[in-house]
């Protein structure tokens, strides 16, 4: 079994352009990550695509998860790029306010959130600390945190815990903490929730 570090580890055949990746990291193969920062711990399986997103801390992501793909401008008389990737085309210069609106509309990942395989998390969408998104989802809303959400559009299935466990957690924060805090502690993020609570909130 392989074992990670404080430095990122990236599969070679990843794409990471002016990106931000934090310590604990691991990257898989075929994943693109744009424009982007991806939190401690956090990790992406093959084939992942990021754009414009913001990823918290410990967030497991699973393969062929897209966030933030690209939207067409539906309001033009066509919507086919070649209006804002002119050149290509041999048309004219590229549009740069064009892909000024696409930064402007991130996706936001809270800390602790699994996203399953092949879902999809639109266009300024933000998901909330430990959520969870449903295998083949399209996220289309805000999710609020330690909900799961499921299907097409996304819809809440249900929440992982009552309110008041949600509230502790995230007022524990644990996700701040720092690595050998973490390694003290295992034992109780190995537990009952409600345990954990009580101890630490």
């Amino acid at each position: 079994m392989k074992r990670l570090s404080p430095h990122p580890t990236i599969h070679p055949t990843a794409v990471i352009k002016s990106s931000r990746l934090g310590a604990w990291c691991e990257v898989a193969q075929e994943t693109s990550i744009v424009e982007s920062e991806i939190g401690d711990y956090s990790y992406l399986m093959q084939g992942c695509q990021l754009i414009y997103t913001q990823v918290g801390k410990f967030c497991s992501i699973a393969s062929y998860v897209r966030l933030n793909p690209g939207n067409h401008p539906l309001d033009r008389p066509t919507s086919h790029h070649l209006t804002y990737r002119a050149a290509q085309y041999g048309l004219g210069q590229d549009e740069q306010a064009f892909f000024e609106w696409r930064r402007s509309t991130p996706v936001v990942i809270g800390h602790d959130v699994w996203i399953g395989h092949n879902a999809t998390v639109m266009p300024g969408v933000s998901v909330g600390h430990g959520a969870a998104i449903g295998a083949g989802a399209v996220v289309t809303k805000d999710v609020e945190p330690y909900t799961i959400v499921v299907g097409v559009p996304a819809r809440p299935l249900r929440l992982r815990f009552s309110p008041e466990i949600i509230e502790g957690l995230q007022r524990i924060g644990w996700w701040d903490w720092p690595h050998e805090l973490l390694k003290e502690r295992l034992a109780d993020l190995r537990g009952s929730t409600q345990a954990f609570v009580e101890k630490y909130a």
